[in-house]
């Protein structure tokens, strides 16, 4: 059976009827959107008694969106009438665009200071809702915890032992090496500031006092949390994009028991060892400094040592490395959680995790310095 043959192009027509409303006929297509545009300038908007807004379409024969845009032209979408309901979506779509593309113009015309108050909002919302959901995680880790404690076959040795080694026994060098490095600079800067006042000796507390209380246990923490931090996210979002979770939970097992809690235990381990290895590196550079650049005795720089009263300052120091640890691993296993899938989500909360943990730790610092501080310690 022979197909119906192609109805045959009809130019577009548009006329106004004695009651003032416009007529359009024909063929609106992007064929014909010289002739368009032509016949709506010379008809156009403008008259009297707002009749010439509406446009009676059902004689229109064929229609894209360079025809429907010429209708919008004409009237408002609503003022159109006679269309079909393929048609009808058509310019309602035509519609929608040009009207994001009209708020897209005056949100450029007003400078970018209504995105800048969104973006702003968005952000300190998103502030607190990662803090709120770091608050829950740390409440789950913690019931988790005392869940398991008491009981010992429900202990991972293994996983746990692994982890102390990932984190702390591979991380000694660059602990080390970045403390003994920064207990040196600190010392050259003392001994360039102290110099001018004849009281050089004072290095030497100097040193010990910023790394007993604070460079000790603070770059260690920064330095835990991206190098630690970042692999416990990178290491569950991979698993959590794998469907691996998933995995786990079908078996019957806790992804907080199976894959948190070893960590988070490890990391309590391994900063604090790491905090006392890096207050010794930081002691050591800065005497390796005093006692080759300012003629101070080993001897001397001892005995000077042990009057600061260095045994309060350790505690003081050490007292924040487990919750420092704490905070650090909560926040790493917590954004790997987060991940929905893909590749860039793992990176993008990887670096989330490095981030976060950082501001935290910095944060926390400044807290418990105030605290002592305000109860004289």
């Amino acid at each position: 059976m022979p197909s119906a043959p192609a109805p045959a192009a009809s130019a577009p027509h548009l006329s106004r009827d004695d009651a003032g409303v416009l007529v359009a006929s024909g063929d609106w297509t992007l064929a014909h959107a010289r002739a368009l545009a032509g016949r709506a300038a010379a008809l156009g908007r403008s008259g009297t008694g707002g009749q010439e807004r509406r446009v009676d379409a059902s004689g229109i024969l064929r229609l894209d969106t360079a025809g429907a845009q010429a209708l919008l032209d004409l009237a408002p979408a609503d003022d159109i009438k006679g269309l079909d309901a393929n048609r009808r979506a058509l310019l309602d779509a035509v519609a929608a665009a040009a009207a994001r593309t009209e708020t897209g113009g005056r949100r450029g015309r007003d400078g970018g200071v209504l995105d800048l108050f969104a973006r702003t909002g968005n952000a300190v919302e998103q502030i607190g809702n990662d803090a709120w959901k770091l608050l829950g995680f740390i409440g789950l880790v913690l019931a988790t915890l005392a869940r398991s404690l008491p009981d010992p076959r429900r202990w991972r040795f293994t996983s746990l032992v692994f982890h102390i080694e990932q984190t702390g026994l591979d991380a000694v060098p660059i602990v080390v090496l970045l403390n003994f490095l920064v207990g040196a600079v600190v010392a050259f800067l003392g001994a360039t500031v102290l110099k001018d006042f004849g009281a050089s000796i004072y290095t030497i507390e100097l040193i010990g006092y910023s790394f007993l209380r604070e460079f000790g246990v603070l770059l260690t923490a920064i330095m835990v949390a991206g190098r630690s931090g970042s692999a416990f996210t990178a290491q569950i979002g991979s698993m959590k994009s794998r469907e691996e979770i998933d995995a786990i939970r079908t078996l019957g097992l806790d992804p907080v028991e199976v894959l948190v809690l070893p960590r988070v235990l490890a990391l309590l381990v391994s900063l604090p060892i790491l905090t006392v290895l890096a207050m010794l590196a930081g002691i050591v550079g800065g005497a390796a400094v005093c006692v080759l650049s300012l003629d101070i005795s080993p001897t001397m720089f001892v005995t000077r040592l042990q009057g600061l009263n260095a045994t309060q300052h350790f505690w003081v120091g050490m007292s924040k490395a487990p919750l420092f640890a704490f905070l650090i691993a909560a926040i790493g296993c917590l954004e790997g959680m987060k991940v929905s899938g893909s590749a860039q989500s793992v990176g993008t909360h990887t670096t989330s995790s490095v981030v976060q943990a950082i501001f935290v730790t910095i944060l926390v610092d400044a807290l418990a310095a105030i605290f002592y501080m305000e109860i004289g310690v």
